[in-house]
């Protein structure tokens, strides 16, 4: 009987709530677990592992270092775990796990990539090595759009080369979808789960529990000749947001009320904004692959996605606070203040308004594509022809409730802490309130974007004997892409009269109580407002909608490339492998918009310009040994990302001194833009000590110029002198770090531990480039460069045994600007954060698999700050999100 060992005392966990604490806790016993489970022939199993199939965590782990180590550039792999099974939820979860690479947040969800201290701007995206369209406003990705059951893993290229397509400064990430015939049988998989939402239970009337199904189903037919691939996804998630904005402070106009002669910096005011709604996301893949012979291939696929977003939102609205040249100071008690900024008080006298609030967005993706290939002699070619859409329909809108009688506000807003505030009155009393209701932040709009991309590739390669020299690969790829938004904004026809019963009161822990709607938002509205009030059928684009917010840009380039793969021996007798190689891109852009002069009727305007740039690259990989056990990488290339495709636009608004005294102004958009460009060197020392197992240090040097930024400059307009503000190419910088990376699966330890796995990297980066806080680009106030992490990294534990496997995820990143909405130029400085994460899963039959998650652990509050006052900060929550769930395969 094998001996059974004392299981460990469990450790406390600092957090709740208790299913947290189950789990993490069974993370911690899972050696024991495993071995007092397993059978008796578990010890000589365990002696037989390198000889039995590898499947689940370690297969993944596995195949994408065989994947890494293979490739000639420097790369990092996410490899499915198994068929529709990828680590995470998305894509976006996963891609966040790789050294030197991180994801903002968006309603709770990795999203857009932020690489080696670069933002979205500078990360490219393929899927299945075809640029494809984006619902935001430039050429950012959101990855979360890209399901585990539609993606079967995915390439990032942290070293250029010239048969990659263009775009991607800080990286490019290609994403692939399953390839049928490379399943040897028919094979189903479909999985369902339960999520459970932690938040929702704060809210009252938020949703607190979401399906998520999916499945893949792959044949082949014809002697397998022909394969099909299908997949699907939906996912019913709350989107669930409890914020607070600090509106800024009075600098110019405060009053001393402290009492100690200093002034103090008063706030102008602040909102809580709480959302209860829901995300609705749900994708259909679609692939067939024909192989009649060895010398064809042909494959077909169509990827569709969509996203429905519906928010209502609940809103404290608090002014009246700014004390402006000190006529409220007597209504200021219990004051803080930090370094001369009020950071808590109570002011009595005030009111505390309540809006009802509703934001809609829906969005979908589509790509399709058509590739052959085809042997001819010794030449292979490549012939590919894609289109990809993207559309982003929005919608907001909201109406105020005053209340009747001034009460006291108190509120403490510490410096990097939670902010809390409290009313003396009854907040969720409807009948504290006017029955007076009238549109806020208005006027309503809706708005639609649009982006349409098509391509057409045809590569050759051929293998060659020119010494070093073993292959030879050409391509060419052209490409035309149009984006646009249109916008129409209104206003409600006036204030309407609805009595207190049609209200209702709504608790948030933590927060003074409020009032909705008690029949919804979108039934009250029309009923109190007239029924076209949240319509914008048969509205006219207003002056400001023209000029501000419609844009167009159309953009066209060609591509050519040549590339020649290297293989042979140095002086010393070592051998190297990589590629050299050219790609030549010319572009073509136009930018479309509306002119205004001094508040005229706005006119058509258009405007462009066209570049060619010269893009070399270099990958070389040094086998230091004859087993290449020990690798040392170099890469060296010249990389461009364009520029936003909203900046581009021709829009703008003139301003002219009717008295000739001061210069004319011109602010907006800039067609003329040029992409920013990038000498960058790598250099990366590689020792793949086992089959599971790496350590990795990695320098990396870019050195970025024309880079894209708002600024004020000096020019012409009608061949008078004029000062433009507007986005232009200007001097960049460099940016610099080290990666390091260690993973190892202890295999050589005794039984239960040889099941044990272990990730960890470190990325740390630095930049001088700068970035304009100044929004007017009046003047240059420099900030952090956008995606600037100095600090960035991540550790996975894994284990896997006899069907059980578990996984614990953490990854950290210091604080970075970001542009989290659509203005680019509103930088936030997204704080220091560590996302944590664990699963645990069993396979209770051959064909099902049970599986436990948790998502958020720590229950991460994110904070936003301004770049130029760091007392002037915004923080919300998203909250712990649980699953269990069931996966099925035959």
């Amino acid at each position: 009987m094998p001996h059974i060992p004392r299981i460990p005392r469990i450790p406390r966990i600092p957090f709740s709530p208790t299913r947290l604490c189950l789990l993490l806790q069974a993370l911690v016993l899972l050696p024991a677990a495993a071995q007092t489970t397993a059978p008796t022939a578990g010890e000589s199993d365990a002696k037989t592992l390198d000889t039995v199939v590898v499947s689940g965590i370690r297969a993944s782990v596995r195949k994408a270092l065989d994947t890494k180590e293979a490739s000639n550039s420097m790369i990092e792999v996410i490899a499915s775990e198994d068929i529709g099974k990828l680590p995470d939820t998305t894509i976006a979860e996963s891609l966040a796990r790789l050294p030197g690479l991180s994801a903002g947040i968006d309603r709770g969800n990795a999203s857009q990539i932020v690489a080696r201290g670069l933002g979205p701007r500078f990360v490219g995206a393929t899927l299945n090595g075809r640029e494809f369209a984006s619902s935001e406003p430039d050429r950012a990705v959101r990855f979360e759009m890209f399901p585990a059951e539609s993606v079967s893993g995915a390439t990032v290229y942290k070293t250029q080369s010239a048969e990659i397509v263009e775009g991607g400064i800080a990286t490019t990430i290609d994403l692939q979808t399953v390839k049928p015939l490379d399943w040897r049988e028919r094979t189903l998989s479909l999985k369902a789960d339960a999520l459970y939402y932690q938040l929702g239970r704060s809210i009252q009337g938020a949703k607190t529990f979401a399906p998520r199904v999916g499945g893949i189903y792959v044949d082949q037919f014809a002697d397998r000749k022909l394969g099909v691939a299908l997949a699907f996804s939906y996912y019913d998630q709350p989107s669930l947001e409890d914020r607070v904005d600090n509106w800024g402070f009075n600098d110019t106009h405060s009053a001393d009320v402290t009492g100690d002669g200093k002034v103090d910096k008063t706030p102008w005011g602040f909102q809580n904004s709480v959302k209860k709604g829901t995300d609705k996301r749900s994708s259909l893949l679609g692939k067939v692959e024909y192989k009649p012979s060895g010398d064809i291939a042909l494959t077909a696929d169509v990827y569709a996605a969509r996203s429905n977003i519906l928010e209502p939102q609940l809103v404290h609205v608090q002014g009246n606070l700014g004390n402006w040249d000190g006529w409220q100071s007597g209504s200021y008690s219990k004051v803080t203040t930090d370094s001369g900024y009020v950071t808590g008080a109570t002011v009595s006298g005030v009111n505390m308004d309540n809006l009802n609030a509703r934001w809609k967005q829906d969005m979908r993706n589509f790509a399709a594509g058509l590739n052959g290939k085809f042997k001819l002699d010794a030449w292979q070619l490549d012939a590919d022809l894609a289109r990809s859409t993207a559309s982003r329909d929005t919608m907001w809108t909201a109406v105020q409730m005053s209340m009747l009688q001034p009460g006291a506000v108190n509120w403490s807003f510490p410096r990097d802490g939670w902010m809390t505030y409290g009313f003396s009155a009854d907040t969720g009393n409807p009948a504290n309130f006017s029955t007076n209701v009238f549109e806020q932040w208005g006027p309503s709009y809706a708005g639609r974007l649009h982006d349409a991309l098509n391509s057409q590739q045809l590569n050759a390669s051929r293998a060659v004997a020119w010494g070093d020299v073993n292959k030879l690969k050409f391509g060419l790829r052209t490409t035309q892409r149009e984006k646009s938004y249109s916008q129409v904004s209104w206003n409600y026809p006036s204030a309407a009269t609805v009595p207190t019963s049609a209200f209702q009161r709504v608790t948030v822990d933590g927060r003074p109580d409020f009032i909705e709607f008690a029949e919804g938002f979108d039934s009250a509205v029309p009923k109190y407002f007239g029924a076209a009030a949240l319509s914008a059928d048969g509205r006219s684009p207003t002056a400001n909608d023209l000029v501000q917010n419609n844009w167009r840009a159309k953009e066209s380039s060609a591509a050519a490339f040549v590339q020649a793969d290297l293989n042979g021996s140095t002086f010393g007798g070592l051998n190297y492998r990589g590629n050299a190689g050219l790609r030549a891109v010319h572009t073509r852009q136009t930018g479309y918009g509306m002119e205004q002069l001094n508040g005229g009727t706005p006119t058509p305007v258009s405007d462009g310009t066209r570049y060619t740039r010269w893009l070399p690259s270099l990958n070389l990989i040094l086998s230091l040994d004859a087993e290449d056990v020990n690798q040392l990488r170099f890469g060296v290339s010249r990389a461009l990302s364009r520029a936003p495709l909203d900046v581009m636009n021709a829009a703008h608004t003139v301003n002219i001194d009717p008295n000739g005294v001061n210069p004319t102004t011109v602010s907006g958009g800039n067609p003329r833009l040029k992409p920013m460009m990038a000498n960058q060197v790598d250099l990366t020392f590689q020792r793949y000590f086992d089959k599971d197992s790496l350590v990795s240090v990695g320098l990396f040097y870019k050195q970025v110029s024309d880079y894209i930024g708002m600024a004020s400059v000096a020019g012409t307009f009608n061949g008078k002198a004029a000062y433009y503000t507007q986005q232009v190419n200007r001097e960049g910088g460099n940016v610099k770090g080290v990666e390091l990376v260690y993973q190892q699966a202890f295999t050589q330890l005794p039984a239960p531990w040889n099941s044990l796995g272990l990730m960890v990297n470190y990325t740390y980066t630095d930049s001088n480039i700068r970035e304009n806080g100044d929004r007017s680009g009046a003047s240059f106030t420099p900030i952090a460069t956008n995606g600037l992490m100095k600090s960035n990294g991540g550790l996975t534990l894994w284990y896997a045994r006899n069907g059980f496997e578990a996984r614990l995820a953490a990854n950290h990143h210091s604080a970075y600007n970001r542009a989290p909405t659509w203005d680019s130029t509103a930088f936030q400085l997204n704080g220091a954060e560590t996302w944590v994460s664990a699963n645990v899963s069993q396979q209770l039959t051959p064909q099902l698999q049970l599986r436990l998650g948790v998502e958020n652990a720590t229950n991460q509050r994110v904070t936003y700050t301004d770049p130029v006052n760091p007392w002037h900060q915004t923080n919300f929550q998203f909250g712990r999100r649980f699953n269990v769930g069931l996966t099925y395969k035959l």
